[in-house]
């Protein structure tokens, strides 16, 4: 039999049509040896599903279900998830959507956002093959249960030690109770202090009150400080929000100076409990804050509470400390605030040129003379201006002291900036000197 060349093209262009197509078919690149598996691993909104009818997990409406897909052939990487949920009541009702492009042995999720309130459903998962169409079967059924409506009333909440906005000594743990008000679904209570929440607790059962024990913030101070607490009922949704204040008294210790504080030189800090606090727990330790450095110490605190810390003085703008204790049973006092600023300036004099008075004249010569108000034996030098114009440098004696001669070349007044640079190079503070020139 022969053929005709135009038909002999016309079976080129038909196989070379079927290779490109097979091409775009996710896993057919080459002949498929297996088949897809059933999803595992089921999750609704990131929580393993319940698979227990009697049992549903309670969801918001607005939630995400997914799994695991797989395929028993590695080569094949790309995989549809399906996914079929109807209502309980009515298993007729099945609603089937499909996620593409889902990659074999990873997480493939839908979200479904018109699911009707205070409806169960059932859903299942399976994992189809979209080069053949082959599916597996399906997994097991997973149930849940729509609640959009939170919880209809506040919270009560009380602190019996700490009577609502009444001022009442600081140190020992708050007993928070927390009351669903009438809400019987409520299943959990979150709370936090000045506006946040940053913690929650369950309840032994649906409807119950909780009791929990907690501290102020850290860093917070005396004064009236804000509690937070809503329900939550099973599906998360969250009641309207308690504001509880409570005054607390100050708890600080007491920063004491062993030594006077001098720039350069180490200072003893004695760090005494404060009393009250102390007589409820014992004192186990203190935080230094470093304002400056923003570096934490933590000093142990011997058997009376007190401790002692020592600080190099070696910032030229001062030092400023934020303490406060911890005690054995959790509480963290408020800040005491302890600061030392050092004047670290030098001292300018001139008997040719004094401060602020009319004397020499364009071409002659002064001498001004520089010394510390620190310890001299920390001076490497001094750095000097006119008119906040040049800088020179002039080296410090032994004893930290230096002079320089400056002659004028223009009358009227002259301002002078000076400041030292240690030996670690460290520039103190500057000073400023002015005089006339005639």
């Amino acid at each position: 039999m022969s053929h005709t060349p135009g038909r002999r093209a016309r079976l080129a262009l038909t196989a070379a049509a079927a290779v490109s197509l097979a091409l775009l078919v996710p896993g057919s690149a080459g002949a498929v040896t297996g088949a897809p598996t059933v999803p595992t691993d089921l999750h609704n909104n990131h929580r393993a599903c319940s698979t227990d009818p009697n049992a549903p997990m309670f969801v918001p409406n607005g939630i995400d279900l997914d799994g695991i897909t797989h395929h028993t052939d590695p080569s094949v990487t790309r995989v549809t998830a399906q996914f079929r949920y109807w209502p309980v009541a009515d298993p007729t009702q099945v609603t089937t959507v499909d996620r593409p492009y889902a990659i074999s042995g990873n997480r493939a999720s839908i979200s479904l956002s018109s699911l009707a309130d205070g409806t169960a459903y059932a859903w299942q998962m399976r994992t189809v093959d979209p080069a053949n169409g082959a599916g597996s079967d399906w997994t097991a059924s997973c149930y849940l249960a729509v609640d959009s409506t939170p919880p209809s009333a506040a919270p009560t909440v009380t602190t019996p030690g700490y009577p609502d906005q009444q001022w009442y000594p600081g140190g020992a743990p708050i007993e928070l109770r927390m009351d669903p008000n009438g809400v019987t679904d409520v299943a959990g209570y979150q709370y936090g202090w000045n506006g946040g929440f940053t913690k929650s607790t369950t309840t032994a059962g649906l409807g119950a009150a909780a009791t929990v024990y907690l501290t102020p913030p850290a860093g917070f101070n005396s004064g009236p400080v804000q509690l937070m607490v809503r329900s939550l009922d099973r599906a998360g949704n969250a009641s309207p929000i308690t504001n509880h204040l409570i005054f607390v008294l100050s708890t600080s210790p007491t920063v004491t100076p062993l030594t006077t504080p001098q720039f350069g030189q180490p200072v003893t800090l004695k760090l005494t409990p404060d009393a009250g606090t102390l007589a409820k727990s014992p004192i186990v330790s203190y935080t230094v804050h470093n304002a400056r450095t923003y570096q934490d110490t933590v000093v142990p605190a011997g058997p009376d509470g007190t401790a002692e810390t020592t600080l190099l003085l070696k910032d030229p703008n001062g030092e400023q400390l934020d303490i406060t204790s911890t005690s054995a049973n959790g509480w963290i006092s408020s800040k005491a605030n302890w600061s030392a600023r050092v004047d670290t300036t030098p001292t300018i004099t001139s008997t040719d040129y004094p401060e602020f008075q009319p004397a020499g004249g364009v071409g002659v010569a002064g001498t001004f003379h520089l010394a510390p108000k620190v310890d001299g034996s920390l001076i490497a030098s001094y750095t000097y201006s006119f008119g906040w114009n040049t800088d020179q440098t002039v080296p410090a004696g032994p004893n930290g002291e230096a002079d320089f001669t400056y002659t004028p070349t223009d009358s009227g007044w002259t301002d002078m900036e000076v400041w030292a640079t240690t030996k670690d190079g460290i520039r103190l503070t500057s000073s400023y000197y002015t005089f006339v020139v005639n």
